[in-house]
């Protein structure tokens, strides 16, 4: 009888710390997702504002209280506000400026880490950690020193600065997110395929490539965005507005139309619509190479 009552007590006091444990996951979800939605929230928010701005008449600017969505909606703001200016040449400027960049970043940042992922050698490492150390160097050192090169080799008013730097894989992290990818491919694929014959070039083409795509297409999407959207760059070495990319063209014409809020909003939102749109279509390999790059840390 005694050892019966300890039985059903030591059963209810199990069933009582599984309660609570399952209280505890179920709290901590709740709690990461009320982050996820409130930080959501603060990202979105202001986009949705932004389109409402766009298709906004003037007349529908100056109503208080302000609101989210206005009749009739102003879709012709965005042809106005395009054509006000020559966005479709500095859009143009812009795809040059970023596909040659994305590419000479992606094929060097490739090269590189392969290296330091497959290949022995005396101070290897030491290497690595330089290379990694120059991510902790604020781009406002080498700003003078780099325009200095860059006037010395009559680049200056040319695009030749804003994407041949991206040539010599200058970015340690692109390297770093690579070899780390690279390393957690199995060596036995690599040696069974020399068994069979295969040649290094083969093996790299063959193999080591493909499964690489995500990891190179996480490097291609951050490396878009940059270039896409970097505006020093542009500002200090393009002098001739008919070089202009799409950030300074965006800014000249924030001087120029300033009280015209909803074709600023207008073409901001157009300007970044391509990096959604190359988000979206990459977005399962940038995830998959984000999250293998992470996990094999």
């Amino acid at each position: 009888m005694i050892q019966s009552t300890r039985q059903t007590k030591s059963v209810s006091r199990t069933a009582a710390s599984r309660a609570r444990r399952r209280r505890g996951r179920h709290l901590r979800t709740a709690v990461i997702y009320a982050t996820l939605v409130l930080g959501s929230l603060g990202i979105i928010v202001p986009v949705l504002w932004t389109a409402s701005v766009a298709i906004k008449s003037r007349a529908q600017l100056a109503q208080y209280p302000p609101r989210l969505l206005n009749f009739p909606m102003h879709w012709e703001n965005f042809i106005t506000a395009w054509k006000a200016a020559p966005f479709t040449h500095y859009f143009f400027n812009s795809v040059e400026v970023a596909f040659l960049a994305v590419l000479g970043t992606t094929v060097s940042s490739f090269i590189v880490a392969y290296g330091f992922a497959r290949f022995r050698g005396y101070g290897r490492n030491v290497l690595f950690i330089m290379l990694l150390a120059t991510m902790m160097v604020p781009p406002q050192v080498t700003m003078i020193p780099t325009f200095m090169l860059m006037r010395f080799l009559h680049w200056i008013n040319t695009f030749y600065p804003l994407w041949v730097p991206g040539c010599f894989a200058t970015s340690g992290f692109n390297v770093f997110l690579l070899r780390q990818f690279l390393t957690g491919i199995p060596r036995e694929l690599e040696e069974a395929a020399t068994m069979e014959g295969a040649s290094p070039l083969h093996i790299l083409g063959r193999i080591i490539l493909p499964l690489s795509m995500p990891g190179l297409a996480a490097v291609a999407i951050l490396s878009f965005v940059w270039n896409w959207t970097n505006f020093m760059g542009p500002l200090i070495y393009l002098n001739s507005q008919s070089k202009w990319t799409l950030p300074l063209g965006l800014m000249n014409f924030q001087q120029q139309f300033t009280p015209l809020p909803n074709k600023m909003m207008a073409v901001s939102l157009l300007i970044t619509l391509p990096i959604v749109i190359v988000f979206f279509v990459g977005q399962r390999y940038f995830m998959k190479g984000i999250h293998l790059g992470r996990s094999l840390q």
